[in-house]
């Protein structure tokens, strides 16, 4: 199957952000065997954080989607940058993670904002599973954050 996942995002009105530097020591991008593994990421634009609070308070489940989509342009930005787009068999998992006030619990709308964005960028191998995670606080107050893996070809 050939896609071109640029111009899925071109046609969403969407374009891949600036990577981010890791915050510590590791890398964003580990590659194992046909593995590679994408790092969490949060909703940041080109190196402005964005969506920070809680989930049902100053975040609105509506605003946390748009963050959770961004999430999933970040990975997809770190997959283009250190792998290539071309090299992806297909998006295996994705680990989503939220932080939110004590009542809310819209959290599988807020990730559809990932899921929704790799089917419609790398079609079927967007196609993946996911596991969603409540915490209680995540760095620099972001409302979510996620990680990925992918199964890729080797050279």
């Amino acid at each position: 199957m050939n896609i071109d996942p640029k111009k899925n995002l071109a046609e969403l009105g969407l374009e891949l952000p600036n990577v981010s530097a890791p915050g510590g020591n590791y890398v964003s991008v580990n590659i194992r065997d046909k593995i590679a593994y994408i790092a969490i990421q949060f909703p940041i634009l080109n190196g402005e954080y964005m969506y920070q609070g809680r989930l049902g308070n100053e975040i609105s489940t509506e605003k946390g989607y748009k963050a959770m989509e961004l999430c999933a342009l970040n990975v997809l930005a770190q997959m283009d940058k250190k792998v290539g787009f071309d090299k992806i068999i297909g998006l295996n998992h994705i680990d989503a993670y939220f932080q939110s006030a004590d009542n809310w619990d819209e959290s599988p709308k807020v990730v559809n904002g990932a899921s929704d964005l790799f089917v419609k960028v790398l079609q079927e191998k967007g196609i993946h599973s996911r596991s969603i995670f409540g915490v209680h606080k995540l760095p620099r107050n972001f409302s979510v954050g996620l990680t990925a893996s992918f199964t890729i070809k080797k050279e």
